[in-house]
């Protein structure tokens, strides 16, 4: 890559940073060194490792034609929200995994919501105030870890934006009996989750329980990774919904029926849920989850193709909820969803961006943003998950 003239990997520069960006990063702007009278501009560099409103040494890590990626390597003049890591491998050149181990917990959670308010004014023209809810524990809370394998029998996490490999021998956001997967050099360790259990006829899935409801799970499939994400998102939804008996709704990227479940004991026997979810395997363990409530159906397909195949009934949908992948639902697919015109819809979102280019999508179909709550879901990290409700855009 071309790097902005005269920048190049390994220099080192003084900066004062900005505000916070998505993606576990602070912005800052520098002046490249010229000799006069050639004119010269500011270039943004994106600074891990450090705050907003501080001077820091910056070491530039990477380079485009555009913008350059860096490293806070020394501080000058720290934030007051600047804590001393937990972790010794949370540093520049270390261990990739966690983004703000070095920020207070209550400032980690006004960042995020920062770049959540961010992304829906620059992607869906909305001023929006954001709070991050916090949800503990706020360490030792990831459920499942994936390792790279190294010599020895010793494992490891890459470093950030690379695939070099750092040895941990305790990576302090892992649970202590997580599931642990390790990859490349090592073969699949055993391991368990805390509020799971091993199923005898089917050792590749697990039991994750939820508000008094177990749920089967295939061990490498997807399940919220913080141990209470699933009861904060499931309470989240249910009441931004407030769904009624009778009602019909869909779940839609549903996995194994975790928000199907609680739709269906909802809306009672005289209402209908249908899940849809593309990974067979996750669908056909919803159908299991499922199997107490006749009024709850599974369709395994695309969400985007099972929309527009029709859902197989004439009976009006009042209710969706919306959980898709880290890229988002996209245009297809809410327009598809707005044309059904449920009286709201529950999106839930791991990614602030995706969030917000789709609730633009959602205005544009004839839906507003009514509600907006964030949780902490991934604490030391910059990631945040968000559940939004969306109702039809009043006359």
């Amino acid at each position: 890559m071309t790097a902005p003239a005269p920048f190049a990997v390994g220099d080192r520069v003084e900066a004062r940073t900005g505000p916070v960006a998505h993606g576990g990063h602070v912005v800052a702007r520098v002046r490249p060194p010229v000799v006069e009278p050639v004119e010269t501009r500011d270039v943004v560099v994106f600074v891990r490792h450090a705050l907003p409103a501080e001077l820091v040494v910056v070491e530039i890590t990477e380079v485009s034609k555009s913008f350059l990626r860096g490293d806070a390597v020394e501080v000058l003049e720290a934030s007051p929200d600047r804590v001393s890591a937990p972790c010794p491998l949370a540093h520049p050149g270390g261990c990739g995994g966690c983004d703000f181990q070095h920020v207070v917990l209550p400032a980690q959670r006004r960042l995020k919501a920062d770049v959540i308010a961010e992304q829906l004014r620059r992607l869906a023209g909305l001023e929006r105030e954001v709070v991050v809810e916090a949800v503990e524990p706020t360490l030792r809370w990831r459920t499942r870890m994936q390792y790279v394998g190294l010599p020895g029998g010793a494992v490891g996490l890459r470093k950030h934006r690379s695939h070099d490999v750092i040895e941990v021998e305790d990576c302090l956001i892992a649970a202590p009996d997580a599931r642990i997967t390790v990859v490349e050099e090592g073969a699949g360790q055993g391991g368990r989750a805390a509020s799971s259990r091993a199923i005898g006829r089917d050792p590749a899935a697990v039991i994750e329980s939820v508000l008094g409801h177990d749920f089967r799970v295939a061990a490498d499939g997807f399940w919220q990774v913080h141990p209470d994400a699933p009861r904060v998102l499931v309470e989240a939804v249910l009441e931004l919904l407030g769904p009624r008996p009778g009602e019909r709704a869909l779940d839609l990227y549903a996995g194994v029926g975790l928000f199907s479940v609680f739709l269906a004991e909802a809306v009672g026997r005289t209402g209908g849920v249908i899940s849809v979810e593309s990974d067979r395997r996750a669908s056909d363990l919803a159908g299991e989850n499922l199997s107490a409530y006749p009024q709850a159906a599974t369709r395994a397909g695309r969400v985007d193709q099972v929309l527009h195949q029709g859902i197989g009934s004439a009976r009006a949908i009042d209710l969706v909820v919306l959980d898709p992948p880290r890229e988002g639902a996209k245009r297809k697919v809410v327009d598809a969803i707005a044309a059904l015109r449920p009286r709201a819809v529950a999106y839930v979102a791991c990614d602030p961006a995706a969030l917000a280019r789709d609730v633009a999508y959602f205005r544009d179909a004839g839906y507003d943003l009514a509600e907006l709550r964030a949780f902490d879901l991934f604490p030391m990290t910059h990631h945040v998950e968000c559940v939004a409700l969306l109702v039809p855009t009043a006359d």
